[in-house]
């Protein structure tokens, strides 16, 4: 009797497991390098979405190479969302930019705008960098291929004045730049994320650090000529022993394709902007707390996904 009713009990729990997993949805969030801002973020949004909070859902936060890889992941079928910079999700939407010559990314859709994120320019002790001229003959990281970093930070050179040729370029993540920073064989780096980053916090706690003002008609012209960009300053002691810096922002968004279901990304909105996500926010990150419902579509450059425009036609926030 035992023996007959084993192969029945085998199927029927194979049944189960298999009725379980097809019933789990899941969602990768790619974000940027482990010491970023968008990881942690990424992980907080992964957790406050995931099931309960939507009935099996599983997502995950993915470290990536940043903007530019998060969209051709997304495009690719490789991730189901990732995170991005404001201006680079315009220009792979658009085809324009550091997208130029490119096919237009047509199906990226925003998911939600998340928070402002802060150009660095972090200079080590001692190297005698005060202005973004002294970057001349010095070894700067302008971050690596993929990265929105990267089309930042050749943005700034050129408003400046410098090319690549009057630096001694190097392509590295914050953290490997900064563990170069650290041994003296860099001089600078270049970052563009909320703060505190992780890396640079721990930079300027063990040895000391300075961080570069870009400021003036040359940044104020930058900001004109992208619509992204915004004037910023990082307050004192954001990191030990920096006092506050003038510098430029530009909008973290969450984006997704428009072929992702509607009904599970409605659902996903929901759950970002719910009291228990709010919750996990303002305690798991200091960048936290700047992500609010209110910027959900702040500078919107690429259309909104048709789940996510449910959700704020809902509250409010669109008509």
């Amino acid at each position: 009797m035992k023996r007959s009713l084993l192969p029945a009990l085998l199927a029927a729990a194979g049944l189960l497991l298999a009725t379980t997993a097809s019933a789990q949805s899941f969602f990768r969030i790619n974000t940027g390098g482990v010491a970023g801002t968008y990881y942690p973020i990424g992980g907080l949004i992964a957790n406050a979405i995931s099931q309960p909070a939507v009935p099996g859902l599983v997502a995950s936060a993915v470290a990536s190479n940043g903007s530019v890889a998060n969209i051709n992941a997304i495009l690719g079928g490789g991730a189901e969302s990732g995170f991005s910079q404001a201006d680079v999700a315009y220009w792979a939407f658009t085809g324009t930019g550091t997208f130029e010559g490119k096919p237009k990314v047509a199906d990226l859709r925003l998911i939600a705008n998340l928070y402002p994120e802060s150009f660095h320019l972090v200079a080590r002790k001692g190297a005698n960098i005060k202005t973004i001229a002294d970057l001349k003959g010095k070894r700067v990281s302008l971050d690596e291929p993929g990265s929105g970093t990267l089309v930042n930070a050749r943005a700034i050179l050129a408003a400046y004045g410098v090319t690549e040729k009057d630096i001694k370029p190097e392509f590295l993540k914050p953290n490997a730049a900064g563990e170069k920073l650290k041994d003296n064989s860099l001089d600078a780096f270049f970052f563009v994320g909320g703060y505190p980053a992780g890396a640079i916090a721990e930079l300027a706690a063990t040895g000391g650090i300075d961080i570069i003002a870009i400021t003036g008609p040359e940044a104020e012209k930058l900001s004109k000529q992208f619509g992204f960009y915004a004037m910023d300053t990082i307050p004192a002691d954001t990191y030990k022993g920096v006092g506050a810096v003038k510098t430029l922002a530009v909008g973290a968004q969450w984006v997704t394709s428009a072929k992702q279901d509607t009904t599970l990304v409605y659902n996903i909105t929901k759950a970002l902007w719910s009291d228990n996500a709010r919750k996990a926010l303002d305690a798991g990150h200091a960048k936290g707390k700047a992500i609010v419902r209110a910027g959900a579509i702040a500078g919107a450059g690429i259309p909104i996904h048709a789940g996510a425009e449910k959700f704020y036609k809902e509250v409010g926030l669109l008509k």
